[in-house]
């Protein structure tokens, strides 16, 4: 029966992440099916624990006998008590521990680099990335290299490069990786505030929280932009900003980077889902 239980939780878990839009938040959106999977399962083999449980209590007698006569693993309490609470853990953390949503005290308390920080993250093995968005991991040199030239051709002709929640990851992670295809042409693209210096007022990057695959892998991805003199914003304020592409030196990262010198800008509702995803 506890099997059965914690195969029903399993199910109602994903069914309640769906449901609640908090499921965004841990996977990529176009992996959604496999939380739907992984629901179906869950309930398929909780049924069958449930048809398992009524035939051992109709057999009880015969099933005593027959542990008897073997030994099974986990036939001892601790050990059936230590498996449980491994798989009841998730449920806990699932269904009890609330969702945050990322900002810019996440990026001020980190700190970040370019282009991967491991130090900012205080573990040697985790990758937090930064800016450009790096999908060249999950690809070979010359797989990575082709993806990336064909993608390239679906924005090298425009001299105007609308940014949308569909195409955001990729745009960025082309930017960053041929900056000067992209010098001069016009940019529109929308991101929440975050002022890097307190000395140069007009240096504002613009960032997206963004999913590759997992929550495992995000990152905040976005561009250095110089607003129009007078025009300020405070961390976390959403923008909708349209300007010129150009290469600059940015000191704190000791390199130059692409800089969106802003012509047009306006303040705008914070989306419902702060989160973009990688489309492969």
């Amino acid at each position: 029966m506890i099997r059965f239980l914690i195969l029903v939780g399993y199910t109602t878990l994903m069914m309640y992440l769906q449901v609640s839009g908090r499921l965004n938040q841990y996977i990529n959106v176009h992996y959604r099916y496999l939380a739907i999977l992984s629901m179906v399962l869950s309930f398929v083999l909780a049924i069958v624990q449930l048809i398992l449980w009524n035939k051992e209590a109709d057999q009880k007698p015969h099933e005593h006998h027959h542990h008897d006569e073997h030994d099974h693993g986990l036939n001892k309490p601790y050990q059936r008590g230590i498996a449980y609470i491994l798989l009841v853990l998730p449920l806990i953390v699932g269904f009890l521990f609330p969702t945050v949503s990322l900002d810019t005290s996440i990026v001020e308390a980190k700190g970040f680099n370019f282009p991967l920080s491991k130090e900012s993250v205080g573990d040697p093995d985790v990758e937090t990335q930064y800016l450009k968005p790096d999908t060249s991991i999950y690809f070979d040199k010359t797989d990575y290299d082709k993806q990336m030239k064909q993608a390239l051709t679906r924005y090298i002709k425009d001299d105007h490069v609308t940014v949308t929640e569909e195409n955001y990851l990729e745009v960025m992670e082309l930017i960053y990786n041929y900056p000067s295809e992209f010098i001069g042409k016009t940019i529109s693209y929308k991101g929440f505030a975050f002022n890097s210096t307190k000395k140069e007022q007009s240096d504002v990057f613009v960032f997206r929280f963004g999913i590759i695959h997992c929550v495992a892998d995000s990152g905040v991805f976005g561009l250095l932009t110089h607003m129009p003199e007078g025009q300020t914003f405070k961390n976390n304020d959403w923008v909708e900003l349209t300007g010129t592409i150009h290469s600059g030196y940015y000191a704190p990262f000791k390199r130059d980077i692409p800089v969106v010198d802003v012509t047009k800008v306006k303040q705008v509702e914070k989306p419902k889902n702060q989160y973009v995803y990688r489309s492969f």
